[in-house]
């Protein structure tokens, strides 16, 4: 890129034709195997390695032309601007899991209780039905007995939910931290909060483990257990799979500051993790108050 250039545009772009044949074999793959396809799960798993290699690849590409030089300002820019609309989409990804959640417990379960403008339908559509939540549908056994309105014992929010909010916490401090140092130049205030950051995020995702094997084994709370199950599970799940993705690209940021990468001037991929991981811990503070505590 000459000096007077004000951006850069890459030669070849064989990376994204990588992406798009990885991604596409990975979902016709999920799509077989949900028909019960034999070659689905092969299809998936092929799918996955090569959406590996390329992530691999493209961003090693990256961090090499990054640190290289060859980025100009508007680049930076651009790469900003990017990720700020990724964490909006993300931000409406979860909305309409909030949005799924609110109406299933504020209109839809009363409704079919009888109330509102359910009041004309309850005995035509569930006439046994009583709106009470947290609820599971018909049928469910309780201590070994089924319950005629499906009622369910909620996830207790004191205990390893609350110690996962800590966890969360704890490494936005740490990740911050770690930012100021790399704003400092200070690489091993950098490297030891990144360590923090990374180890913390694992430790959510161990104990958020833990609650799934208590919920399967003890409690009975399956996906199967009707709305709450299914709500709780899709939330808390979705929002895990953020936590190791975010740990994962953590664990890449830190590996690059092992190797003397960013400075304060140029850090880019170290911001954009920072702001992700906010982002999840943020996502997590409504996630304990609204699926955990009301």
């Amino acid at each position: 890129m000459s000096a007077n250039a004000t951006y850069y545009i890459p030669h070849k772009a064989t990376w994204p034709v990588l992406a798009t044949i990885g991604l596409t074999t990975l979902l016709a793959g999920f799509a077989n195997y949900l028909n019960g396809s034999t070659i689905g799960s092969t299809m998936m798993i092929i799918g996955l390695a090569i959406f590996i290699v390329m992530l691999t690849g493209w961003f090693t590409l990256q961090a090499t032309e990054s640190e290289s030089g060859m980025y100009s300002h508007q680049v930076g820019i651009s790469f900003r601007m990017g990720m700020m609309w990724f964490i909006f989409s993300e931000v409406m990804f979860f909305a309409v899991f909030f949005g799924s959640l609110w109406y299933t417990r504020n209109l839809s379960v009363p409704w079919l209780g009888g109330e509102g403008i359910g009041a004309a339908t309850k005995e035509f559509l569930w006439p046994s039905f009583e709106a009470v939540w947290p609820t599971n549908g018909p049928g469910k056994l309780i201590d070994g007995k089924p319950t005629a309105d499906g009622t369910f014992e909620p996830m207790s929010a004191w205990g390893l939910p609350l110690l996962n909010t800590l966890l969360l916490l704890s490494s936005g401090v740490t990740c911050t931290w770690a930012h100021h140092g790399l704003l400092a130049g200070k690489r091993e205030q950098l490297i030891k909060g990144l360590i923090a950051t990374v180890t913390l995020g694992f430790l959510f995702v161990l104990c958020q483990a833990t609650e799934y094997h208590e919920a399967y084994t003890e409690m009975g709370l399956t996906l199967g257990s009707g709305i709450y199950g299914s709500t709780f599970f899709m939330l808390t799940g979705f929002h895990g799979f953020h936590v190791c993705v975010g740990a994962i690209i953590l664990s890449v940021v830190l590996f690059r500051s092992l190797k003397g990468h960013f400075s304060p001037e140029n850090h880019f991929a170290f911001e954009a993790a920072a702001w992700y991981w906010h982002f999840v811990d943020v996502v997590w503070l409504g996630l304990f108050i609204f699926v955990y505590i009301m």
